[in-house]
């Protein structure tokens, strides 16, 4: 019996929708800033797949040990990839993602890949090259954005994989940057450190030195060209592409507010003022990013 046949269960998954929209609200607010621009019909689907994303970000903080990690994401594989949605009614998010997914054509094959690239976030070890971190970076973020343009309706080309790919690692990296006062200094890779003369071990623990600052800026400079070439050619695509966008619209205020001499990276998460990150996303909105 379809959803909408069945009043009932169709409460069911409004209310999930819903219980999506508040987590993000509580929990990311320029996500949930950037999903009102989205139009009305299609908002939910945005809340379900921003909701998704945190709850698997949030796994390692959630667990004790890297093994019961790898069992969370691989309950979401099974999760997702059963058929007619069965065993992920008991989840709101899983159930409002799954519905997404099945409503909106997206491919269950990215998801389990999404979640292949989160294995990483669960162990210490370091990230090698500069090319792996671009890859987690797109695997990652980038599939959010790519899932959120076809949920609006964005026509899948060449050229719009290409700007959601550099948007994806615009946000990838700012995001990764952010997070290293968390403990994020295995994602600086070792092949960046090497070029700067950086330990890793000073890199794991957040000593601040020079070198490591001069390797923490090519990567924020890094994000930034990533963020103007996405910018660049973001006015050529569809409506719903360019509203997919809008989450990386706030990437400069970070990447400004991280390269201020008084910032400390590895005590401070970097959070510009709520008004400006507000402000920034209703004018990528109205005029692009």
């Amino acid at each position: 019996m379809s959803v909408s046949a069945n009043p009932a269960r169709a409460a069911e998954l409004a209310q999930h929708y819903t219980l999506c929209e508040s987590a993000l609200r509580e929990k990311d607010r320029d996500l949930w800033l950037a999903a009102l621009f989205a139009p009305a019909e299609r908002r939910r689907h945005l809340h379900a797949l921003y909701a998704f994303w945190m709850e698997i970000d949030e796994v390692r903080a959630k667990v004790t040990q890297p093994l019961l990690g790898e069992m969370r994401l691989r309950w979401w594989a099974d999760t997702l990839e059963a058929p007619g949605g069965e065993g992920g009614a008991a989840h709101p998010v899983a159930d409002a993602v799954m519905d997404t997914i099945a409503a909106r054509g997206l491919s269950r094959v990215e998801f389990a890949t999404f979640l292949d690239a989160h294995v990483v976030d669960l162990y210490d070890d370091p990230v090698e090259t500069l090319a792996a971190l671009l890859a987690y970076c797109d695997a990652t973020v980038g599939a959010v954005l790519r899932w959120s343009a076809a949920c609006l309706g964005g026509r899948a080309n060449a050229e719009a994989d290409r700007v959601l790919a550099d948007a994806g690692t615009a946000l990838g990296l700012t995001r990764i940057l952010r997070r290293l006062p968390l403990g994020g200094g295995r994602f600086v890779p070792l092949e960046l450190l090497d070029r700067h003369g950086v330990s890793p071990d000073d890199a794991r623990a957040g000593v601040d030195s020079g070198p490591l600052r001069s390797a923490l800026g090519e990567l924020r400079t890094l994000a930034l060209s990533r963020f103007e070439a996405a910018r660049a050619r973001a006015g050529a695509l569809d409506d719903g592409a360019r509203t997919a966008l809008l989450p990386v619209a706030t990437v400069p205020l970070y990447l400004e507010l991280m390269s201020r001499r008084d910032y400390n990276p590895f005590l401070w998460v970097a959070e510009p003022q709520p008004w400006r990150r507000q402000w920034r996303l209703w004018r990528a909105a109205r005029a692009g990013l």
